[in-house]
């Protein structure tokens, strides 16, 4: 899969639907090519950007806007393209990232009466200009991905309920989850050269077939 090398690929999706997963098993099969990989997840992956992902994580925070929530997210990608990414993608490395501007296109979309092309405006500021160059939306209905979440906020060890409580964006309500299903479903519609949509809600096994499939696209 040496076609992959200088490219930049998103798993994104709504809550249990696998992409982890589906990024992990990505990487392991890159690097047992002797692929070099930088694998990263956003929010985070850098110093800064884990400090961001705390701030927007955290339950408590219930009082803040979604504007003030898509320019963390942005923010954070802001400092992740310019210390991780760029430089990967640079140095001819296979970049994997788990979730991207297609979270906030989906999660922050019409929030507070924000528009995709507002999204995309600062998303374009925040990552110079570097889009991935696929990314792969595992879609799972949303009671199934309901079903799947399991509480896993632990940023906070000294709060007694961490570990116990779905983190903020988690605990919003299903016609919220679905709204966002939606959404994502819609950018693949919209621009379907970059976006492949793959069932997750099967085997991981078949679900990764899937995903390497998709990935001849990306062949000169």
């Amino acid at each position: 899969m040496t076609h992959l090398r200088g490219k930049f690929i998103v798993f994104d999706g709504g809550e249990g639907c696998g992409k982890s997963t589906q990024a992990r098993l990505l990487r392991e099969h890159l690097e047992a090519q002797g692929n070099p990989v930088l694998a990263v997840h956003d929010p985070g992956a850098t110093r800064i950007g884990e400090m961001v992902r705390e701030i927007l994580l955290n339950p408590k925070n219930t009082d803040m806007g979604m504007r003030c929530e898509m320019l963390l997210y942005m923010a954070s990608r802001a400092q992740m393209m310019v210390e991780k990414i760029l430089p990967a993608l640079a140095a001819g490395q296979v970049v994997v990232s788990d979730r991207f501007v297609s979270s906030t296109l989906a999660y922050q979309l019409d929030g507070d009466g924000l528009s995709a092309e507002e999204i995309r405006k600062v998303g374009d500021i925040a990552i110079k200009g570097r889009w991935p160059d696929l990314t792969l939306i595992l879609d799972l209905p949303v009671a199934a991905s309901m079903a799947r979440m399991r509480p896993k906020f632990t940023l906070f060890p000294d709060d007694p309920k961490a570990g116990m409580d779905l983190d903020r964006i988690e605990q919003r309500s299903m016609d919220y989850h679905e709204v966002v299903r939606q959404n994502y479903l819609n950018q693949a519609k919209l621009d379907p050269q970059r976006h492949r949509i793959i069932r997750s809600d099967r085997i991981s096994g078949e679900v990764f077939q899937d995903v390497l499939g998709a990935l001849e696209s990306l062949k000169a």
